[in-house]
């Protein structure tokens, strides 16, 4: 065997694994089916701005040894995620706070806020009440019981069944259990203490956490999986976790999304990175313009392009890139089955969205590999 650790997959978690175990001495190999390294924060440059060629991207945590792990690698700038919102024309800010309340109601301080809201939460309550209902059936119920109608109506509804595919009558109110409401003038989407892009974009820390290590791009696991098991001691699996078990109790769900960019002739095309379609009637659930991830002030009109992504969210196939667990009771049921099997997997380690059918942002899975280092 000629490495300590093959690596499948080169996100997050695979380029954060190889990095810490490189540093203890040990021979990687990473090997990725793409044609380039970084799974999903991959970014491609065009025009002189980074892509984000899979989705948004933006770092957060409040955990200062992640923070401090990444900034050692490449330094971040100050991004401070703001979307917005467009219902039919209308523009609210997000996450939900005083100045969409104001957008919303006119209402100008958190006490006539909170008025409505609580109004409006318990209509809910006896309308559930009425239909002999004790629990919230559906996210629409859920959602209804934590907000109220209004927001419901112009900024949950619409977006959440493009999303998911579903009418929000057929979602499991679980998805919705909490909403982020704050009664001040704050647009600042995350809780978090530290959040920001890598200056120069995200292949920067990838080739940074990957510096040093064999990487094989074009690579795909599965085409010669004897081969592969062979060359190292140890596998690090980031992949899909059902395929790598020949799809033994079936295949898992997830939800997919494809993107329709443009470079477009004017600097500045929406004013801000994020804005979200939230009304059903517009098929995408999202424009986001690239460039307002590095270029602030000045700097955007100092480049005469500018580059947008327009979201859509669709169920997904075979060979379609999977995006989202399903979190129903089929695949809960299906992806705690195959943990149980990688579980007892000699020399094998699932790490990561795909290979632990869960949802994570991007600290997290680096927080994982880190609290795991003691496994080299």
């Amino acid at each position: 065997m000629n490495y300590d650790y093959l690596i499948i997959g080169s996100g997050l978690y695979g380029a954060t694994f190889a990095y810490l175990a490189h540093r203890q001495g040990k021979r990687c190999l990473v090997i990725d089916k793409r044609p380039h390294l970084g799974g999903n924060v991959y970014c491609e440059y065009q025009e002189g701005i980074n892509v984000h060629k899979y989705g948004a991207h933006i770092f957060h945590t409040s955990n200062r040894e992640v923070w401090d792990f990444v900034n050692n690698i490449v330094e971040f700038n100050r991004y401070t995620n703001s979307p917005i919102a467009n219902y039919k024309g209308q523009l609210y800010n997000l996450p939900f706070n005083m100045n969409t309340f104001h957008q919303m109601w006119g209402v100008t301080t958190p006490e006539e806020a909170k008025a409505i809201i609580d109004n409006q939460r318990k209509e809910a309550l006896i309308s559930m009440q009425t239909a002999g209902v004790t629990e919230p059936r559906n996210l629409e119920e859920q959602a209804q019981l934590l907000i109220g109608h209004d927001i419901y109506e112009r900024l949950i509804k619409g977006y959440t069944e493009k999303q998911w595919g579903r009418k929000c009558t057929d979602l499991p109110a679980f998805i919705i259990r909490r909403l982020p409401v704050r009664f001040v003038f704050d647009n600042n989407y995350f809780n978090d203490r530290y959040q920001g892009i890598p200056i120069g974009g995200y292949n920067k820390l990838i080739n940074g956490l990957l510096e040093g290590i064999e990487t094989r791009t074009n690579t795909d696991f599965f085409a010669d999986r004897p081969h592969w098991e062979a060359v190292a001691e140890k596998i690090v699996f980031t992949g899909q976790l059902d395929e790598f078990f020949d799809y033994r109790f079936g295949k898992l769900d997830f939800r997919t999304v494809s993107f329709e960019q443009q470079i477009i002739d004017k600097p500045n095309y929406q004013g801000n990175a994020v804005v979200n379609y939230t009304d059903a009637s517009v098929p995408y659930t999202r424009i986001i313009e690239h460039k307002h991830f590095e270029m602030f002030g000045q700097e955007v009109y100092n480049h005469p392009k500018t580059i947008i992504s327009k979201e859509y969210s669709t169920e997904w196939q075979p060979g379609m890139e999977p995006y989202y667990p399903i979190n129903d009771e089929r695949n809960n049921k299906l992806a705690e089955q195959y943990r149980q099997l990688a579980a007892s997997t000699p020399n094998v380690i699932f790490g990561g969205r795909l290979a632990e059918y869960k949802y994570y942002d991007m600290a997290p899975i680096i927080e994982t590999v880190l609290s795991r280092h003691q496994i080299f």
